[in-house]
């Protein structure tokens, strides 16, 4: 005779262990999705809501931020001259309205 109360279903114990790890693998999960740190840095130890402070992945400061936009911002400038494209600095913007067509309304009785 089996020294359990029932045999026909899981003990406490099996039923606590399965919700933990139902719960573990729900919290590992979810924070998987939030981290955006990437697999080199989290095995370095950089931490989720921290960015590396050296290395490519490392957050750029406001000056280099914007010597690299300016930079980015050349380099489709002068691609646009290569292709033909030519910003008009001195041309007026002017706008032109097209005809409006004269629309019937029709009387629903």
């Amino acid at each position: 005779m089996p020294s359990v109360k029932n045999p026909n279903k899981a003990s406490k114990n099996r039923l606590a262990a399965r919700a933990n790890k139902t719960k573990k693998q729900a919290q590992l999960s979810s924070a998987a999705g939030r981290m955006k740190v990437s697999k080199q840095d989290h095995a370095r130890g950089a931490g989720g809501g921290l960015l590396p402070t050296s290395g490519p992945n490392a957050a750029l400061s406001k000056k280099k931020q914007k010597k690299l936009d300016q930079r980015l911002r050349l380099a489709l400038k002068r691609k646009m001259e290569l292709e033909g494209e030519v910003e008009m600095k001195d041309a007026k913007v002017t706008k032109t309205t097209e005809g409006k067509e004269d629309v019937e309304e029709m009387d629903v009785e």
